[in-house]
């Protein structure tokens, strides 16, 4: 692994309130999981309520898709100049307002807006995220760091959806949404109380757009696009093959879904500490081992014992969203706030594209569990475009794209401004 001096700053110790800090950030993508999920399980009821069918109210869904992958990249370039702190804050405050207007839609159109406006600041908070967490530990730390960070959105799936499906049935769907305007507010006090404070930063908006004309940054993302296709075809369907398939009850639905959500949040408190280890090799681990896991999904599929087994490996896969987040440190020069933003984009269009393949293969005739073979196929491509990346990291991992040609991989390379707590003073940057 080739550690990238852009993305953070080499320390010797744990800065003062760093547990504090992680959990601070963790909890804006506990609230931007837990309405994300929550949504889909909601979708009945706010459908009923505002007198439209179900395929209808999936527009809703659809809007918060299209607002987190437009808006990441977006949002990342219009923000290069701020303080990363800042952009915390804004970003949380617009995911108030956006989970807040939903509570109140008069309407579906209405609704459709807001749910629009929640999904901007999806990705540039997790991108934005990470960066802060990496730049509080040492170089060897930086996945584990960002692995903390992702519990958040791994967390939610076991504890905010289920809590979010609660509360709409008992009170009603707009309290839920309310539920996680709340937690946005929460997020920005933390924030405000305990995240670094930086100064804005150096880049600018062509030197972040400089970062899509580097191939490592196309690859890594196209590895998060295709090969987490995978999970979300069988993950979508998880519900319907358990009572057609599984012949369970629905009430131990939660419970295998629950399962899922355990193996995401121990994959992301384990998987980082061996990608800080070896990054490439670590991703490609990850691409092999759910390929086995969706490969295995029609096998077990009539044994609900076997079955919560497979699902929680699957959910384990997950960790790769905290791998992929590191390499695009190291690759994506001093454009590091629109490439960690854009990950979340390709994240979103697995989103899209699992399901959409799982449900073709569905369509056709070929059973529930075909979504199994079809997540797997996505992995192995996943791991093909992992195969390209890897022979392209070589002594030269880290490219430089500041809206120049290329630096050869000798040249000394300008450091982005580190992050630092309060307590501490900004150090100098070195001279090259």
């Amino acid at each position: 692994m080739t550690n990238s001096p852009h993305a953070t700053s080499p320390r010797t110790s744990a800065p003062p309130h760093l547990a504090i800090v992680l959990f601070s950030l963790a909890m804006g993508g506990f609230a931007i999981g837990t309405t994300e999920f929550a949504s889909m399980s909601l979708l009945p009821f706010f459908a009923a309520d505002l007198h439209i069918d179900e395929p209808t109210a999936g527009h809703a869904i659809s809007a918060y898709a299209l607002g987190v992958v437009l808006g990441a990249p977006l949002i990342a370039v219009l923000g290069a100049r701020f303080a990363r702190r800042t952009q915390l804050l804004a970003l949380m405050a617009v995911f108030a307002l956006g989970n807040a207007l939903t509570a109140l839609a008069p309407g579906f159109g209405s609704m459709v807006a807001a749910r629009f406006l929640s999904g901007l600041p999806h990705g540039a908070y997790f991108g934005i995220a990470a960066l802060v967490a990496a730049s509080l530990v040492p170089q060897h730390r930086r996945s584990q760091a960002v692995g903390q960070v992702m519990l958040g959105l791994t967390v939610a799936t076991i504890i905010g959806v289920p809590l979010a499906n609660l509360i709409g049935q008992v009170i009603g769907w707009r309290a839920s949404f309310g539920l996680v305007s709340v937690l946005a507010l929460l997020t920005m006090a933390l924030c405000a109380l305990f995240a670094p404070r930086d100064q804005g930063g150096r880049s600018d908006p062509l030197r972040e757009l400089g970062a899509l004309r580097s191939r490592r940054v196309w690859t890594t993302l196209a590895i998060s696009a295709i090969g987490f296709g995978g999970m979300f075809a069988v993950y979508t369907y998880l519900a319907t093959t358990l009572i057609e398939v599984t012949k369970v009850s629905t009430e131990v639905i939660p419970f295998f879904l629950a399962i899922f959500g355990i193996g995401a949040t121990l994959g992301n408190l384990v998987v980082p500490r061996f990608a800080d280890r070896a990054l490439m090799p670590t991703a490609g681990g990850i691409l092999v081992f759910a390929t086995a896991a969706l490969l295995a999904f029609p096998l077990v599929a009539g044994n609900p014992w076997l079955l919560a087994i497979d699902i929680f490996a699957i959910g384990a896969s997950v960790a790769l969203g905290a791998v992929l987040q590191t390499r695009l440190m190291d690759v994506a020069g001093d454009a590091q706030a629109l490439a960690a933003a854009l990950n979340h984009s390709a994240f979103n269009t697995a989103n899209a594209l699992g399901p959409f393949l799982g449900g073709l293969a569905i369509r056709q005739g070929w059973g529930w569990t075909s979504t199994g073979p079809v997540g797997a196929g996505l992995a192995v491509l996943g791991l093909l475009i992992w195969i390209v990346a890897w022979r392209d990291s070589g002594p030269a991992a880290v490219e430089h794209v500041s809206g120049t040609d290329a630096v050869p991989p000798d040249a000394p390379l300008k450091q982005s401004p580190p992050l630092a707590p309060r307590e501490r003073s900004r150090p100098k940057e070195p001279v090259a």
